[in-house]
């Protein structure tokens, strides 16, 4: 739970500055599942509370600032059941 809470926190307070690695860590921390990768720059997660797909672009190993806020907007808007089942 602490490394959730720490990645979360780094997600937030530097969005610009999260890897590629991190987001994706990030978002399966908090129940989004991987369903495809396009090409070898893109991930695709869903969430099943979440009605859009989560598209990160891996640039020179680094997430796209807007991808982590649109992230964490999704995070923002789960349901209080999921904080409480992770």
């Amino acid at each position: 739970m602490a490394g959730r809470d720490k990645l979360l926190n780094k997600a937030r307070t530097s969005p610009g500055n999260l890897r590629f690695e991190e987001i994706c860590q990030l978002a399966e921390e908090y129940g989004f599942e991987f369903k495809r990768q396009g090409g070898s720059s893109h991930r695709i997660y869903k969430h099943p509370n979440v009605f859009k797909l989560m598209n990160f672009q891996n640039v020179n190993g680094m997430a796209k600032a807007y991808q982590v806020k649109q992230l964490l907007n999704a995070i923002d808007n789960l349901p209080d059941v999921e904080e409480e089942t992770n």
